[in-house]
């Protein structure tokens, strides 16, 4: 399940910089996090369900970061609230990338970790922060959704990983 909802963050990380960059709406980028948030939701809940918990638990930083960022872009809504919670996420980020590293002997995951944690830092920086980063984000999360998602999640759909 993880090969498709990286897919899915892989679109929306892509879509979210290449519209950032072309000046597109934001309500109509709101709808693509939207989308990946509710499937992300459904995917974690299911690991929930499972008994999964520390699965679900990382996946619902995801869930609620695309149904969060979603709802403000349509909404028109203050980002600091986002980049609180993203501080939140990027801080997790670090011990999610050492059990990936320790305990899943997977240092691919750990360095993935570690990256999605300094996008997420870029959030706080720019909405709480209110330091202006500007374009680089917006490249560097087209990046981040080739090369940590998409690349990733369709290694795993096809048992590659």
């Amino acid at each position: 399940m993880l090969g498709v909802g990286l897919l899915f963050v892989a679109i929306t990380l892509i879509s979210n910089g290449y519209c950032g960059l072309a000046g597109v709406d934001k309500k109509s980028t709101g709808l693509i996090n939207l989308m990946t948030g509710s499937l992300s939701f459904m995917i974690n809940t299911i690991y929930l369900f499972r008994g999964a918990y520390y699965d679900a638990g990382t996946g619902y930083l995801f869930a609620f970061t695309y149904l969060m960022v979603g709802l403000i872009y349509i909404f028109d809504l203050d980002m600091r609230i986002y980049g609180i919670f993203a501080f939140f996420v990027a801080v997790n980020t670090i011990p999610a990338a050492y059990i990936s590293y320790t305990v899943d002997g997977d240092w691919r995951f750990a360095l993935i970790w570690l990256s999605w944690g300094i996008l997420w830092l870029t959030g706080f920086i720019e909405y709480v922060l209110k330091k202006e980063i500007g374009k680089p984000v917006l490249y560097y999360a087209i990046f981040e959704g080739v090369v940590t998602c998409w690349i990733p999640g369709f290694l795993m759909l096809t048992n590659n990983w």
